[in-house]
């Protein structure tokens, strides 16, 4: 007499469907990976190596502190005429305009006549918020809009919802690292990377979402406290 398999023990069952739920998890994971490796090429893509020079002027120019250099180009395309005045959004409060003189004491002329101070922006989506505010009172149709490169598709992505109606004319600064070794020999370089396309990726979400008629995150709860005060005009996007 044969012996038979029995399919019946109280282990077979139970061993199946969690076979199964491993599978399962395995294969959602590395559907996720794969999409975030995607994603991250993608965003990667987006990102200027060079500095070039807007094709066409503007209305207005919006920079946003945080990164290096990124004012000093803001005033550099508002002397050469890319726009008609300059809002520097995301001034510390304690910083006066005799700070930005100091650290920019060819351009004091400009600073007198063309330039408004933006401190109450906090963080990239205040800054649009802060963009809008400006532009609409002046009448402004198209912006430049100037930021550090790996900051710019989160940037673009939060002022054109804020203000869809404007032109946003993007000028990418590109810092001395970026220019210096690729951002995939650089452990600094490729965590800013990756915690900047993780903001991305959530700023794009949450979009979408209040497209949708979804806010899931309202603009006047999404008000995080003062940075302690740093040189300059510099608050972290």
């Amino acid at each position: 007499m044969g012996l038979l398999h029995d399919d019946g023990s109280p282990n077979a069952p139970a061993r199946r469907p969690r076979g199964w739920l491993r599978a399962t998890i395995v294969a959602a994971m590395a559907l996720v990976f794969v999409s975030a490796a995607v994603g991250f090429i993608g965003f990667l893509s987006q990102l200027r190596g060079v500095e070039i020079k807007p094709a066409r002027n503007a209305d207005g120019i919006v920079v946003l502190t945080g990164g290096s250099s990124r004012v000093s180009d803001a005033m550099e395309l508002l002397a050469s005429g890319y726009g008609k005045r300059l809002l520097i959004s995301g001034v510390h409060p304690t910083n006066a305009a005799s700070d930005i003189s100091r650290s920019l004491p060819d351009s004091q002329s400009l600073l007198g006549c063309c330039v408004d101070l933006d401190r109450s922006a906090v963080n990239t989506r205040s800054n649009a918020a802060e963009a809008r505010r400006w532009a609409r009172e002046r009448g402004f149709k198209s912006l430049i809009v100037v930021t550090s490169n790996y900051h710019m598709p989160r940037a673009i992505v939060e002022l054109s919802h804020a203000m869809p109606e404007i032109t946003l004319i993007p000028f990418a600064v590109v810092g001395d690292r970026w220019r210096d070794e690729p951002w995939w020999t650089s452990g600094v370089t490729l965590r800013l990377l990756l915690s900047e396309y993780a903001k991305y990726v959530a700023a794009e979400l949450r979009v979408r979402l209040a497209d949708a008629g979804i806010d899931v995150l309202p603009e006047s709860l999404d008000q995080p406290p003062l940075p302690p005060r740093r040189p300059a005009t510099a608050q972290a996007n």
